[in-house]
């Protein structure tokens, strides 16, 4: 039987930050991006009214400059190893992330089936946002489930990887579930835990795993 394997992006396969911060860092506005992202984990602000924020700030954004912070994220290393190898056992690998979806989706280069994030207008921006594109908690689970109905699996062949409160949720609906160099919102949560800059040891941890009981 195949399995879906869904992968967060921010403080999992980015390394300790997130793509807002490494889009406004190449902006110059890192200071009011930090300030938002601690308003966010306060609850002061929700995934909506975070994006409005973000889009404000960005509106000297450029496909060069989304390129330039693309290329110089700290990525863990072995992704396209592990999503090659994902490929080969006939199984699959999706991103799902409440961040911007012309950054996500730049990873379908790297071999992943699937790329979902936050629906922006396109770069550079023209049109105001809609917070009703924008992804939270909860959308993780309903994407989970639709690119489950999409490779014909359940969600008891899927295994999730994430880090934190947005992925509580997600954790929640699967059978196996990897904390990435996790916080406390999932260390608890999840079957295995990894801490690390490789993701092929974190895969590892679920390669050739049976299936852990739906809870």
């Amino acid at each position: 039987m195949s399995r879906l394997h869904v992968f967060d992006l921010d403080g999992t396969l980015i390394h300790g930050t997130a793509a807002p911060v490494v889009i406004s860092r190449r902006l110059g506005v890192l200071d009011e991006v930090h300030e938002l992202e601690r308003a966010l984990l306060a609850g002061e602000i929700d995934p909506p009214g975070y994006a409005v924020r973000v889009h404000a700030l960005w509106g000297g954004l450029t496909e060069d400059v989304v390129a330039e912070a693309f290329d110089d994220a700290p990525w863990l290393d072995g992704i396209r190893e592990v999503w090659a190898e994902i490929r080969e056992r006939g199984e699959y690998c999706a991103v799902v992330s409440l961040s911007p979806g012309f950054f996500v989706e730049r990873l379908l280069e790297w071999g992943a089936h699937a790329a979902h994030g936050s629906r922006f207008p396109a770069v550079p921006f023209r049109e105001p946002i809609d917070p009703a594109g924008i992804l939270t908690a909860a959308a993780k689970v309903r994407i989970a489930d639709e690119l489950c109905a999409r490779f014909g699996v359940g969600l008891d062949r899927c295994v999730a990887y994430g880090d934190s409160m947005s992925d509580v949720e997600l954790f929640g609906a699967v059978s196996t579930s990897v904390a990435v160099n996790a916080d406390h919102h999932v260390g608890g949560l999840a079957t295995h835990s990894y801490t690390g800059r490789d993701l092929r040891e974190a895969y590892a941890l679920v390669a050739d795993a049976p299936p852990s009981p739906a809870g």
